[in-house]
């Protein structure tokens, strides 16, 4: 991970580097990666994504976003909601771990998910959860990182490319409180 570093990122970071967030959502997408969008995906819905879905949630306080950086350039990210119902206001949930295809293999996914946790456990989150497709790239990365399975759900989401539905697997992992 020779050169990269992991950066919070608040609402002016989002818009002053909103290009390389688009442009690593968009190719993660464009190789095959299932993240709630299916192809034909267009830059222009992936921008939105980042205006729409993520910038509101992030300048109100309930979401957390960081950013793999090489140099300046944007190659990877990943958030973590914080905007629970109240008897749920101990966890938080991974959303959007995603590494641009040109720098995967480089252990900025790990260093994502260690910077998340770190934050959870700050926060005193004292449990987080994900889901990702049954059997994905990030599966074993998750499960290195502490997360267990706590089940399985059949035919979940709509593969990028469309025509099949794979399953999903949700995570968790427990903190300690006030750790």
């Amino acid at each position: 991970m020779e050169g990269i570093r992991i950066e919070e990122v608040d609402a002016a970071g989002l818009q002053a580097r909103l290009d390389g967030f688009t442009e690593v959502l968009h190719a993660a997408v464009q190789a095959g990666a299932n993240v709630n969008f299916i192809w034909p995906f267009p830059r222009e819905e992936a921008e939105a994504f980042w205006t729409s879905k993520v910038l509101p949630p992030l300048r109100a306080g309930g979401r957390i976003l960081w950013a793999a950086l090489d140099g300046e350039q944007v190659c990877g990210t990943v958030q973590l909601l914080l905007d629970m119902p109240p008897n749920q206001r101990h966890r938080g949930e991974v959303t959007k771990l995603l590494v641009h295809p040109g720098w995967r293999r480089r252990g900025i996914g790990r260093a994502l998910m260690a910077a998340l946790d770190a934050k959870a456990a700050a926060l005193g989150r004292t449990l987080v959860t994900l889901d990702t497709r049954t059997g994905d790239a990030a599966q074993p990365l998750y499960a290195a990182a502490g997360y267990r399975v706590a089940g399985e759900i059949p035919h979940f989401a709509m593969t990028p490319e469309g025509g099949r539905y794979d399953a999903t697997t949700y995570m968790f992992k427990l903190f300690p409180a006030g750790r």
